[in-house]
């Protein structure tokens, strides 16, 4: 008796799922997110700053490498000239420049991706917004992102929408994607500079 209310109850569920979805329709979109917002104007300005202000980073950081291989030379040069006081007081520069150098390039990255976050984020925003407009305007039910991947498979009645969304950004150009900054480099350390080793005193 159980079995037969458990199999009642769900050809009911299966019945009324196929009717629910027999009267309702689904409007289908599409689009790609990451090329709407290398087609706005106000990427390429952001792109360029960030470029700019990477490629100070970088000579910066180049500035302060030039330094540490100048310094490191001049006491490999005069290392066996030099008293044992003002040897371990260069090495002591040399590595206290090597420390700035390492926490400059730290800072340097954790800038870049803070300035990038600055500049990009109210581009995104502006993009996300004229997708929920489009989308409404137009009663879409979903619009996928085809740029994030997890769409494997979309069907034909499903409308890309990209050329809407550009009209409501005021996009009349489509323009190739500017290159993206590139992260600052590592610097190259010299080798730590070492003093040679005591000789033990004669008997």
């Amino acid at each position: 008796m159980k079995k037969l209310i458990i199999f009642s109850a769900i050809a009911l569920f299966l019945v009324n799922a196929g009717s629910f979805a027999q009267t309702t329709t689904y409007k289908l979109g599409h689009i790609n997110v990451q090329e709407v917002l290398a087609s706005m104007p106000e990427s390429d300005s952001a792109q360029a700053k960030l470029q700019r202000e990477s490629k100070a980073l970088e000579d910066q950081l180049q500035a302060m490498q030039t330094e540490l291989n100048s310094k490191y030379q001049r006491y490999l040069t005069s290392r066996d000239s030099l008293t044992e006081l003002i040897k371990q007081t260069k090495e002591a520069e040399i590595q206290d420049l090597q420390d700035r150098i390492q926490k400059f390039q730290t800072n340097a990255q954790q800038t870049l991706q803070k300035r990038r976050a600055e500049l990009l984020q109210p581009i995104y925003e502006r993009a996300e917004n004229a997708i929920k407009e489009v989308s409404k305007e137009n009663n879409f039910t979903y619009v996928f992102d085809l740029s994030v991947g997890a769409v494997v498979y979309y069907a034909e009645n499903s409308e890309d929408i990209s050329p809407l969304v550009k009209k409501k950004l005021g996009i009349t150009n489509v323009k190739p994607k500017p290159a993206e900054a590139a992260p600052v480099k590592p610097a190259a350390a010299p080798e730590k500079a070492t003093t040679p080793a005591k000789k033990g005193k004669r008997k």
